[in-house]
């Protein structure tokens, strides 16, 4: 995605003026009378997200105006600008006074141009935006190529974004940057003591494979990123309904969002060295498929007794917790569009994150607020711990019962995570259901803008 700002000094330049209700007097005044006519033959009355060009006398844009919340409102869209790219012709644009938030209306702006194109034409708008006083143009154009990445590889069919696809585009983004890269793949996982991420992906035809970058200098803070990738589940042996599985593309968002917070770190250089880690598989249906009930052990040597098939993503996410943790990380995050309980709790654009480290956790708040990324914080609750005893082995991947699922999954992920100094999980959701400002309906960049704010604030 090309950047939004405009780098050409002499273009002509169309100011936008943003305007609430309750500053929408003391801006009509300021106008022409003959634009203030306009204005108001069109009945622009400054509500959030009515937008109106205003004309010059020979016809060309002379202003836009935009309507915002009140400053107020307590329902505030701090990315309400990133309806403009969907609305202005083209052209070179300024902010002619300052949004609620300068730096997240640009951001929004940046965001707010991406349209996926690979299978019909959807080209970019033509416009371009002066960079606004004060704001980092080349942070915000490094947020929007990333979140561009995550959408790009959620919005892409499964059958064109197998294990295979995920594992090319993980070998493209390390070599961008000069990183390592290696893959285990099909039973190679087995003799080297990956059994979960095997007997999840084994019944595909496209084998399961484990995908790892390292980048940085190895005296920095270590600090990895786990991803689920799941690149299409049926639900497995207990099969998931057919509306169940109609977006079940984005099931490998948790890997997408972290390779889009790896492209963030390393166009940045923050001072850390980073370790990825994604499981690909598929979760497919087919004779050799793992079954209820039946029992692997994992790389950790706990054994796990399968209750469901479709709680497959906390299965790879185990084994690749458990390498990671080896490692013995400073920080180590893991990202996985998990469960339909995080959904009930809080709907699909606030994702659950968990931790035990209570400084983690309020930073995480902070910079989830700070960059319009919601999060919010969930209990790793400790009496619902032995919800997860097995009968027949160490614990099961799914508790009997409908209550706390996404409690439950977050403390099955915490029993692989033993030295690892601060641990994050999130449960995200990766897609948008419905078009929002700055948020096309389909894949989205959930938690990687907060956490890459974090990452720069500690290892910058």
């Amino acid at each position: 995605m090309p950047s939004i700002f405009a780098t050409d000094p002499n273009a002509p330049v169309i100011p936008i003026t943003f305007a609430t209700k309750s500053s929408w007097d003391a801006i009509r005044a300021t106008l022409p009378a003959s634009a203030a006519r306009f204005a108001a033959a069109n009945g622009f009355a400054a509500k959030p997200g009515a937008y109106l060009a205003l004309p010059n006398s020979d016809g060309t844009i002379a202003y836009v105006l935009f309507g915002l919340e009140d400053e107020a409102a307590k329902s505030r869209d701090l990315f309400r600008p990133g309806a403009l790219p969907g609305l202005l012709p083209a052209g070179v644009y300024r902010f002619a006074n300052a949004p609620h938030d300068t730096r997240l209306a640009a951001l929004a702006f940046a965001l707010g141009s991406y349209r996926f194109g690979r299978y019909r034409k959807a080209e970019p708008p033509d416009i371009k935006l002066v960079p606004p006083d004060g704001v980092d143009a080349a942070d915000i154009t490094r947020m929007a190529e990333a979140a561009t990445l995550a959408r790009d590889l959620i919005n892409t069919p499964s059958n064109d974004m197998g294990p295979v696809e995920l594992q090319r585009a993980a070998q493209e983004l390390a070599e961008s940057y000069g990183a390592s890269f290696k893959c285990i793949i099909g039973d190679d996982l087995l003799t080297q003591n990956f059994p979960l991420i095997h007997a999840v992906g084994m019944a595909s035809p496209r084998a399961p494979r484990l995908i790892e970058l390292s980048w940085g200098d190895p005296s920095h803070p270590k600090v990895t990123l786990v991803g689920k990738g799941v690149c299409f589940d049926t639900g497995g042996l207990d099969l998931k309904p057919s509306s169940g599985m109609l977006v079940m593309k984005k099931d490998m968002g948790g890997a997408a969002n972290v390779l889009a917070l790896a492209q963030m770190v390393m166009d940045a250089a923050l001072k850390m060295r980073l370790r990825v880690i994604i499981p690909a598989v598929e979760n497919a249906v087919a004779g050799n498929a793992f079954r209820p009930l039946d029992i692997f052990n994992s790389r950790k040597g706990i054994t796990v007794e399968i209750g469901n098939t479709d709680a497959e993503g906390r299965l790879i996410l185990a084994d690749a917790l458990a390498l990671a943790d080896e490692e013995k990380p400073e920080l180590l995050i893991d990202m996985g569009t998990l469960t339909g309980a995080a959904r009930v709790a809080l709907g699909p654009d606030l994702p659950p994150f968990y931790t035990d480290d209570e400084t983690l956790a309020l930073n995480v708040a902070r910079c989830a607020r700070e960059e319009n990324d919601p999060l919010w914080r969930m209990p790793l609750w400790p009496p619902y711990d032995s919800w997860l005893d097995s009968k027949a082995a160490t614990i099961t991947n799914a508790p009997s019962g409908t209550f706390a699922g996404s409690i439950t999954c977050a403390l099955f992920l915490q029993r692989f995570v033993e030295h690892a100094k601060s641990w994050l999980h999130c449960d995200i959701y990766a897609w948008t259901p419905s078009a929002k400002p700055a948020r096309p309906e389909g894949g989205e960049c959930q938690a990687a803008r907060a956490i890459y704010k974090l990452l720069g604030e500690r290892y910058a």
